[in-house]
């Protein structure tokens, strides 16, 4: 997911990768099995007002089916069958527990009206979730969180205008573990409520919270773990992110849009497309990245407080 223009963000950017999956999928879900007619999927879609269903066989996700598919089987003839024939078996989902930023990713990338929601543990399908079902979350929290800025609507140099002394600095650490995607996004989504709770300056919040979440992303992908260190001074953010991989041979042509190195699971989870150190430079105010190949890459954000 790319971000473009100038360096200031909306709440809705921030909510998107702030938020996780389940916080905003769509729970129950109408189902059907896959030996029901299609004569019988046809009135399911009238009387339920839906435009595609899931399929299921006890509790797992065997396929989908759509209105598209219920028009090519009345093209073709409309003679009754099972869905099982005409559903697509192939599909595409997203885990409860991924960064919403991820679903938003693939729906964008695969064109799709819908994704189906599946618990990581179970492999069961827990939920769905469509660009209505994710606006329609995106606008509850921020009805929710709408106060609660109005309240810290207030610039970070406020932090420290009761401390008298010649330097002052808050310093916090988070430990990014490599390889483990359930965990993604949670230094970010730590940071980002420190920041709030600190008054930071709500741009400042959402650009922070974003720099963050692309270079945790970037170490559980692609390392075997690192960490992120956030220094806050009265006029300035810095954010830096360490981690032990592979290095990055060629700095220049990594910052370049559309350029990455994802491997083929990574771009099925939606990511991998090229965006996430733009999407850090276009957070930060400066931003370096120094880098070793078969050693590891550190990254310096830097995000000016007033």
């Amino acid at each position: 997911m790319s971000i473009k223009g100038e360096k200031s963000f909306s709440k809705i950017q921030e909510l998107v990768y702030g938020l996780k999956v389940h916080n905003v999928m769509k729970n129950p879900v109408i189902t059907v099995h896959p030996c029901i007619r299609m004569s019988e999927f046809r009135m399911i879609l009238h009387d339920k007002h839906i435009s595609g269903t899931p399929v299921v066989d006890r509790d797992k996700l065997v396929g989908v089916i759509s209105i598209e598919d219920l028009i090519k089987w009345l093209v073709e003839g409309g003679e009754d069958c099972t869905i099982e024939h005409k559903m697509s078996s192939h599909v595409i989902t997203v885990y409860s527990d991924e960064p919403l930023v991820s679903a938003v990713s693939t729906l964008d990338e695969h064109g799709y009206g819908r994704l189906p929601v599946i618990d990581r543990t179970t492999g069961n399908l827990v939920g769905i979730v469509t660009k209505g079902v994710i606006i329609e979350g995106l606008l509850r929290e921020l009805e929710i969180g709408y106060r609660e800025e109005e309240i810290r609507r207030y610039m970070a140099s406020q932090i420290f205008e009761d401390i008298i002394a010649d330097e002052i600095e808050l310093r916090f650490r988070y430990h990014i573990p490599g390889k483990d995607f359930r965990k993604g996004g949670e230094a970010a989504s730590a940071l980002r409520k420190t920041l709030k709770r600190l008054m930071v300056n709500p741009d400042v919040c959402r650009r922070a919270a974003i720099a963050a979440y692309e270079a945790e992303m970037n170490v559980i992908f692609y390392t075997d773990g690192g960490s992120m260190e956030v220094n806050i001074k009265p006029n300035v953010l810095h954010i830096i992110v360490v981690d032990r991989g592979p290095g990055i041979p060629d700095i220049e042509k990594a910052l370049e849009p559309g350029f990455s190195t994802a491997s083929d699971w990574i771009r099925e989870l939606g990511f991998g497309a090229g965006m996430g150190l733009n999407n850090i430079q276009n957070c930060a105010d400066n931003m370096t990245i120094n880098s070793v190949v078969d050693e590891g890459t550190k990254l310096d954000i830097i995000i000016n407080l007033v």
